[in-house]
């Protein structure tokens, strides 16, 4: 009897050690770990890890930027530490998130933005880009509300300890043409 009970409770234990997974969000690690198998890109959303508090800002239909908006946006490594997911919670209801992979064979982030604002969008917004020397710049092909071709471009700059703020933009296919529609600033 004290055998098999001893037997039942090593594999128990065995059971519960084994099937963790290092790398993912975890009660010593909230937000996960880079799995070190990744593509080394996985660090470029580093700087973002864990919960700021942030102001968001849209431009209005006068071209004015509206009251800021209160949020928390949150990142961390999903997929035990070969992704990166982030979402937020806004103030006015209208939560968003994405889920961000590395493809080493484009050699680009992918990244799929979904929203409680639009819980049918399929397929789901994509994105794609890189870390482009102190930036994370991702690009979409989008016509302007006019219907000239370009790009909606979303861009993550001046990462601190205190924060990071992000930009989201229309430019032409010549990029001379920048119109900015949404802005938000991020503090720890």
């Amino acid at each position: 009897m004290k055998t098999q009970i001893t037997c039942v409770l090593f594999a128990l234990i065995s059971c519960s050690c084994f099937g963790q997974y290092d790398y993912a969000p975890s009660k010593k690690y909230p937000f996960g770990r880079p799995n070190p198998d990744a593509p080394k890109q996985i660090m470029d959303y580093e700087a973002m890890m864990g919960t700021c508090q942030c102001k968001s800002f849209r431009k209005g239909t006068d071209g004015e930027w509206g009251a800021p908006v209160d949020m928390t946006w949150t990142f961390q490594y999903i997929m035990n530490g070969m992704g990166v997911q982030d979402y937020t919670l806004k103030q006015d209801g209208a939560h968003s998130g994405s889920i961000r992979q590395y493809d080493a064979d484009s050699a680009r982030w992918n990244v799929h933005y979904y929203s409680s604002p639009a819980p049918g969008a399929a397929p789901l917004s994509h994105w794609t880009g890189n870390l482009e020397e102190d930036k994370i710049v991702l690009y979409r092909p989008q016509q302007s509300p006019q219907g000239y071709d370009g790009f909606s471009r979303l861009t993550f700059y001046n990462f601190s300890e205190k924060g990071y703020s992000w930009i989201g933009e229309w430019i032409d296919v010549g990029n001379t043409v920048v119109f900015p529609f949404w802005k938000i600033e991020c503090k720890r």
